[in-house]
């Protein structure tokens, strides 16, 4: 795939298919994810909302016809730094067959710069421990491990 090729923007309602294509794949985070006539809904009403909320965006990395990737990213303010804006980077998923021709790093760096346009002073963001590819290409991103992170699930799996 030739990067010049590879168009990264906001995504359309369109573009859910190929996003959780995307996720079904996902080998680590094995979430279920799978499009299909009961799950579709589900998925176009979280879209909506999602894109409904003016500090969310979801962008889309589409070549040869095809999302290849993508990435969710919000704006939040909190009291620390003096209440300035910094941007969390959320969801971000590369099509396997994708992996390693620098669609992740075209869409890390559309977040960037959205985050800059936004008045963002820093962008975040967490990965899951086992994925360990994922930690290598951020820290070649020029990202760094600042924090430990929790979590917990308040469903039963």
């Amino acid at each position: 795939m030739v990067q010049s090729a590879l168009i990264v923007e906001g995504a359309v309602i369109d573009d859910l298919p190929g996003i959780v294509g995307i996720l079904s794949e996902d080998e680590v985070g094995g979430k279920g994810d799978a499009w299909n006539d009961v799950s579709g809904p589900v998925y176009r009403a979280a879209f909506e909302s999602i894109l409904g909320k003016p500090d969310h965006r979801i962008l889309v990395a589409r070549g040869e016809g095809q999302v290849l990737g993508f990435l969710h990213l919000y704006f939040l303010q909190g009291l620390p730094s003096r209440g300035r804006l910094k941007v969390v980077l959320n969801s971000v998923f590369v099509a396997a067959a994708a992996r390693g021709q620098g669609v992740g790093a075209r869409m890390v760096a559309a977040a960037e710069d959205v985050a800059r346009m936004g008045g963002a002073i820093e962008v975040t963001l967490t990965s899951g421990k086992k994925r360990l590819d994922a930690h290598r290409f951020y820290r070649n991103l020029g990202y760094g491990q600042r924090h430990e992170g929790f979590g917990k699930s308040l469903i039963d799996q």
